[in-house]
């Protein structure tokens, strides 16, 4: 119970009267922050980007980007953010030299035009600005989408312009030096997060509720079993926005330390469910390299700052993108409830079109990776944009080959049925024959059998069915038995 409190942009703010499906972009307009603006409410064009202090897991902060159009505003009690008004030195009418860093390269570039998507970018490209890891790059090692300074152009793949060609926004961004010592912002990243306060916000027709443990999160839900869990609000935040839903009682477990730990044992690797995307990405640095290929054509970094694992699996849904890695990486998941905890296989967790076998007041702990990890895979997305689109068909390989013969294989299918799916006929195939384009063809038309796909906006069946077969073909032309080369365990 109490007030809300946040700071914003180095200043408290209390609130008494928050309701519980306001997002945090409408409750930051209200104090008069326009400049984050509301862009399609979905997600995806970033417009309404604001900056979250959030725990590196090395004791101190670091600033992320996220999309306040989808967050409520109560998941945000007793933390920090900062909104493009809060990156300059000067409030109201300013000189370029009163700006930040980042505002001031967008302007002398000409970064911006009709000033819509602007603070929305400014704010990732601040978000990159600050990232701990960042440095300059000797031009010999300078990749195709990373600048000599060290500056990750994904960082803005979740923002939309439809007036400058981008161009100039590039330039802004690889123009970026490194900040400061004495900069407020970077020395702020110094000191721990803010940790999460426990919230319960009552009206008569919603609650809002942030557990202090596992265990009460298992006895709430055991009493409302039709209660949303909150974690990133990708998903939930959507639905609020777009169909106008109004869960109940919303429950957020986005802070709780039991589901956001990383542990890797002898024989497993064991990923926390409300661990964001991004935050998995770095922890694991490479080690799972089929996750590795997954992170950056999961969405935008914007939605991976906020997205998780836990929630793209409770979902059901047959194209979420994680599930048919997973798939291939024989994974199972970690039930929890009052009752206590079993752990489900992944390949017998989804019964049917956003059916699984969770029960009433059960909710996803942990994702469990066996050890140890297929020397061969890949992961295939085929959608309408290179980045930040809803796939039409997913597939993941993982293969073990010994003496020229196919060991053990697993395929993950995605967006071919009415759940994702592991390919059976395909794997039989190939179980325990030579690695040769022969065994490929033919499981090759073993895949195309076993999935029931369908016409729909994003493609035909027809279509998803010859993707199949490409996908198949294609993991074999990458992967040659002559030129396999074996990834780290």
């Amino acid at each position: 119970m109490g007030s809300f409190q946040i700071t914003v942009n180095g200043q408290p703010r209390v609130d008494d009267d928050v309701p519980v499906h306001l997002n945090l972009l409408d409750w930051l307009r209200g104090l008069g922050l326009t400049g984050a603006k509301e862009g399609c409410a979905e997600g995806e064009c970033g417009a309404c980007a604001v900056l979250v202090a959030r725990p590196d897991g090395r004791g101190g902060s670091r600033w992320t980007s996220v999309n306040a159009c989808l967050t409520p505003a109560l998941a945000l009690d007793g933390q920090e953010l900062v909104t493009s008004e809060g990156l300059g030195s000067a409030p109201g009418p300013c000189t370029t030299e009163d700006l930040h860093p980042v505002q001031r390269e967008m302007a002398e570039r000409g970064g911006s035009q009709c000033g819509f998507c602007t603070p929305g970018f400014v704010c990732s490209m601040a978000a990159e600005y600050y990232r701990p890891e960042r440095a300059p790059l000797p031009a010999a090692e300078k990749e195709a989408e990373m600048g000599e300074n060290g500056f990750d152009l994904h960082a803005l793949s979740g923002n939309l312009c439809r007036c400058t060609g981008y161009r100039p926004i590039k330039d802004a961004a690889y123009a970026l030096g490194i900040p400061e010592p004495e900069d407020p912002l970077l020395e702020r990243q110094a000191l721990a997060a803010p940790p999460a306060r426990r919230t319960e916000v009552r009206t008569t027709a919603s609650t809002f509720l942030r557990p202090a443990t596992v265990e009460e999160l298992a006895e709430r839900y055991a009493e409302h079993p039709d209660a949303t869990l909150l974690a990133g609000a990708t998903d939930v935040g959507v639905e609020v926005n777009i169909r106008h839903t109004r869960p109940r009682l919303l429950l957020a477990i986005d802070h709780l330390e039991e589901l956001r730990s990383l542990r890797f044992a002898e024989d497993h690797v064991e990923l926390g469910a409300a661990m964001t995307l991004s935050e998995l990405e770095r922890s694991l640095a490479g080690r799972i390299p089929l996750l590795a290929q997954l992170f950056p054509q999961f969405a935008s970094r914007l939605v991976r700052n906020s997205a998780t694992l836990g929630g793209n699996l409770g979902t059901g849904s047959p194209i979420g993108d994680s599930a048919p890695v997973l798939l291939a990486l024989d994974a199972s998941l970690v039930l929890f409830s009052a009752s206590g905890e079993r752990t489900v296989p992944l390949s017998e967790y989804f019964t049917g079109y956003r059916r699984t076998v969770r029960r009433e007041g059960e909710f996803l702990r942990a994702v469990r990776i066996p050890l140890p990890l297929a020397e061969t895979t890949a992961f295939y997305k085929v959608a309408k944009r290179r980045f930040d689109d809803i796939s039409s068909v997913s597939t993941a390989f993982a293969l073990q080959l010994e003496e020229g013969r196919i060991s053990s294989v697993r395929i993950g299918l995605g967006g071919v049925a009415a759940t994702p799916l592991r390919a059976r006929a395909a794997e039989e195939a190939l179980l325990d024959r030579p690695w040769t384009e022969e065994t490929a063809r033919e499981a090759s038309v073993a895949m195309t059998s076993e999935s029931t796909p369908m016409d729909d906006h994003r493609a035909s069946a027809r279509y998803r069915s010859a993707m199949l077969e490409q996908s198949m073909m294609r993991f074999f032309a990458q992967h040659r038995p002559s030129e396999h080369v074996g990834a780290s365990r």
